[in-house]
């Protein structure tokens, strides 16, 4: 009996993929995005030295407070401006985007965006 794959399996299979082409380096590290049901994550990584640069998500108490629904967009619009100002202190300006195997759509495109209007360059 052959079964349907799941959500999960067939996103992190997508997420594999893109994993293989794309590349945080410590002139261009990678933005990259989780996203689950109620919040959503984003972080800064350098992989060639395998560390965290900057991360935020809508669990920080700069963010938490300010935002009722840490579902909807407008939370992770802000989860990308908090994270892109923070990237910002640590000195990086450019970042490759990951978008962690989800459709760059709703949410995830959200964070993106909020990055860029803080001025990181996505």
């Amino acid at each position: 009996m052959i079964t349907k794959p799941n959500r999960k399996i067939t996103r992190l299979k997508r997420h594999r993929r893109i994993r293989r082409r794309i590349w945080g380096s410590t002139e261009r590290p990678r933005l990259c995005v989780f996203r689950s049901n109620r919040h959503i994550y984003a972080q800064v990584v350098d992989d060639s030295q395998s560390i965290t640069i900057a991360s935020a998500s809508t669990l920080d108490p700069e963010i938490k407070d300010a935002c009722k629904k840490p579902w909807n967009k407008e939370s992770a619009k802000s989860v990308g401006e908090l994270v892109a100002k923070r990237a910002m202190d640590n000195g990086v300006k450019l970042v490759v985007f990951d978008r962690g195997g989800y459709i760059y759509h709703g949410r995830i495109a959200a964070v993106a965006e909020g990055a860029r209007e803080a001025g990181l360059d996505v």
